[in-house]
């Protein structure tokens, strides 16, 4: 009773006195460590990307560019999502860990392949509404006896290692939000950190840190100002308002961070990319006039333990064109002019490479790493600025610009490579021109893209020859690119954007699986094919290696969807099945896939044509900025969502009414879109399908 009574006392006392401090986070000394992160153990693979400086290299070269031709399938798992698939594996002690789409975890013997556990985080499907590009998820954290795994509709879930049972589940979104998370969490001096995804709904970005033991929330940065009159959080805000102009806050601002993490125990900081400004247009968002829009588009660093703010450089100031900043941000340390300079390096949408100082935030370089750039003639030497084309400043011309890149960005979210042995970056590149055009008519709206353009003038026309012409410019590249002399050294051209992160490894060996449904080998200096597999389906995910009882294995997730699927959908590029699995390989095996069923071709036979010309004019504007970045660009969809074009209510107006209007089918993720749309302007959209419907239905039958 003494000892007890003395602690309460001591307690109370120091409550009194305001002396009692929180004494932080509390390390792992089990399990996954801190060290073991930082390590990069080659047996293993402990985080998103490999190690805390994010450079995908493996030191493992059992497999190597002289036997990897002996390389086959060890095992392969169905997985049960029939959605994009885009997770990096984690190994740990002989378990391999996966998330699939819709959030859900699975936990495989990373040897056999048997199951171990499942978790299903039970996302509600009417949240796709509120999601740009899929419901897919890129990977779980793992950290002393822990798996934790960030979800779509915006939690943050601790389970165990051993069972997949939940720990703790905690919600990191704001109450009502359009967030949505997409992104793997990063483990950070006892912190669990991650952002969120959603700059294309009226969101205020941030990144927050949340212990790893609780759940309870250490910190959290916004990088974007709200509103002023409400007062700044910190000094960081109050000087980015003054590049904001108008009343910004009343659309979020948007800036999230929905991957783009890495800690660097060098400097003691976290580096992270931001999105986009939110809307796309500045006209809408820069009211009084022009302004940068910080932090959007940029790399910001904080100090890990408060989330202070420590530097920031734009990479895309005052972005219009959906440039997020949102890719893998590398560290390393780089010979530059006889130097040894630690940096960080960075490949974003916007199609330059920068190299910037990691203590610092110093611009050191940045060079093009694709070719057709045409919204900027380059960067000052010296700040790294753009020099923008005035004519891609679409909301002040008052003309529609095509962009290159486009909103789909030179380098999109899949994972880059750097080897130290080559000394070159792995880049996963596209080519894929982006239609922007200022909408005098925008206003906000409660559901679905809030951009402020008008897109419907990028619509494919219904003509073969033009359709083929345009197709034929939509492609992608594997870049092999050397960030001191700022030059790309070898590329592998590729049919088609969006394919898959990649791997290097010490065994002179590059992997990178395609959206045409190949996983491929090239040698890490040349660029040369060395081995190809047959996925069946379309590769979006980065590959991982790791060693069991000196066994090496490469595994990659295979799963066609993601950005381009739903939004391109078959008009770009071709429509790739969804066919989701975990593929593991190693030297000698032979495993083989199940063939693959046949897709039964869907034959046109819709109504025919109705609705006026100024009514379908309508609807086609409607559609394509709200319905085809679901369902498809002129109405035609891809492997994932539903093509309206063979839809049985096509034809029954009440019915689609009961649809579109009123969110007859909710739960399967079409919401009601009724505070968009009034039902006669529903009515144009479902004329304007039947009449692309009716369009292609002659082109299927020889028309040109």
């Amino acid at each position: 009773m003494k000892r007890i009574g003395f602690v309460l006392a001591a307690t109370l006392a120091l409550a009194a006195c305001g002396k009692q401090e929180d004494a932080g986070p509390v390390l792992a000394t089990e399990g996954v460590t801190d060290a073991m992160i930082a390590a990069g153990n080659g047996e293993e693979w402990l985080t998103y990307g490999g190690d805390y400086d994010e450079r995908r290299f493996s030191p493992l070269d059992q497999i190597n560019a002289d036997n990897v031709g002996e390389l086959g399938l060890a095992w392969s798992a169905d997985l049960d999502t029939a959605r994009g698939q885009e997770a990096t594996p984690l190994m740990h002690d002989g378990t391999l860990y996966i998330t699939t789409a819709w959030s859900m975890v699975k936990a495989y013997d990373a040897q056999t392949g048997q199951v171990k556990w499942e978790y299903d985080p039970e996302v509600p499907r009417s949240k796709l509404v509120e999601v740009c590009c899929d419901a897919v998820n890129r990977g779980v954290a793992l950290y002393g006896d822990k798996v934790y795994v960030a979800t779509l509709d915006g939690r943050l879930v601790a389970l165990d290692q051993e069972t997949g049972d939940v720990v703790w589940d905690k919600v990191t979104i704001p109450e009502g939000s359009k967030m949505a998370i997409t992104g793997a969490p990063r483990i950070v001096k006892g912190m669990v950190v991650i952002g969120s995804a959603g700059a294309e709904y009226f969101t205020r970005g941030y990144i927050a840190a949340f212990d790893a033991q609780t759940g309870n929330e250490r910190w959290r940065f916004y990088t974007v100002p709200g509103n002023p009159a409400d007062g700044f959080e910190n000094e960081a805000m109050e000087r980015a308002a003054e590049t904001w102009s108008g009343e910004w806050w009343k659309l979020g601002g948007g800036g999230t961070v929905w991957d783009a993490i890495t800690y660097d125990p060098a400097t003691d900081l976290i580096y992270f990319g931001t999105a986009n400004a939110e809307p796309w247009n500045p006209a809408y968002r820069n009211t009084d006039g022009a302004g940068d829009s910080l932090y959007t588009a940029s790399i910001v660093a904080v100090k890990p333990d408060t989330g202070e703010y420590v530097w920031h450089f734009q990479e895309t100031p005052e972005d219009r064109w959906d440039f997020d900043s949102n890719q893998q941000i590398t560290v390393t340390d780089l010979n530059i002019d006889g130097e040894i300079r630690h940096v960080v390096m960075h490949a974003p949408k916007n199609g330059f490479f920068y190299v910037l100082d990691a203590e610092t935030g110093e611009f050191i370089s940045g060079k093009p790493f694709v070719d057709g750039i045409n919204w900027a003639s380059g960067l000052d030497p010296v700040t790294g600025k753009p020099f923008v084309n005035p004519e891609a400043e679409y909301e002040r011309t008052g003309k529609p610009f095509v962009g290159v890149p486009g909103a789909v960005g030179a380098h999109s979210w899949s994972p880059m490579s750097y080897s130290p042995t080559t000394g070159l970056v792995y880049i996963p590149t596209n080519n894929t021109p982006q239609y922007y055009a200022h909408d005098p008519d925008w206003e906000p709206g409660e559901t679905g893209f809030q951009l402020g353009i008008d897109v419907s003038g990028g619509a494919f026309p219904a003509d073969k020859a033009v359709r083929e012409e345009i197709k034929s410019t939509l492609n992608g590249a594997l870049v092999a690119f050397d960030p001191i002399a700022g030059e790309v050294r070898w590329k592998v051209p590729q049919s088609s954007p969006t394919n898959g992160g990649t791997l290097a490894t010490a065994g002179n060996l590059v992997f990178q699986g395609t959206s045409t449904g190949a996983f491929k080998a090239y040698t890490a200096d040349t660029g040369d094919e060395l081995w190809s597999f047959a996925t069946q389906t379309g590769v979006l995910a980065a590959p991982m290696t790791y060693s069991i009882d000196g066994e090496q294995y490469i595994a990659v997730l295979a799963g066609w969807g993601g950005v381009w699927d739903v939004s391109a959908g078959g008009l770009g590029g071709g429509i790739t099945p969804n066919v989701s699995r975990l593929l593991v390989f190693k030297l000698g095996a032979k495993g083989e896939l199940p063939p693959l069923k046949p897709t039964p071709a869907l034959v046109l036979d819709p109504p025919a044509p109705a609705g006026t010309p100024e009514q379908i004019a309508l609807g086609a504007k409607f559609y394509a900025n709200s319905c085809s970045v679901c369902h498809g660009v002129s109405a035609v969809a891809g492997a994932l969502n539903p093509d309206l074009r063979h839809s049985s209510t096509l034809g029954k107006r009440d019915l689609w009414q009961q649809v579109v209007h009123d969110g007859l089918l909710a739960e399967n993720g079409m919401v009601a879109w009724n505070e968009e749309f009034s039902r006669e302007e529903i009515e144009a959209i479902r004329l304007y399908v039947l009449n692309r419907a009716n369009e292609d239905k002659a082109l299927e039958a020889g028309g040109t």
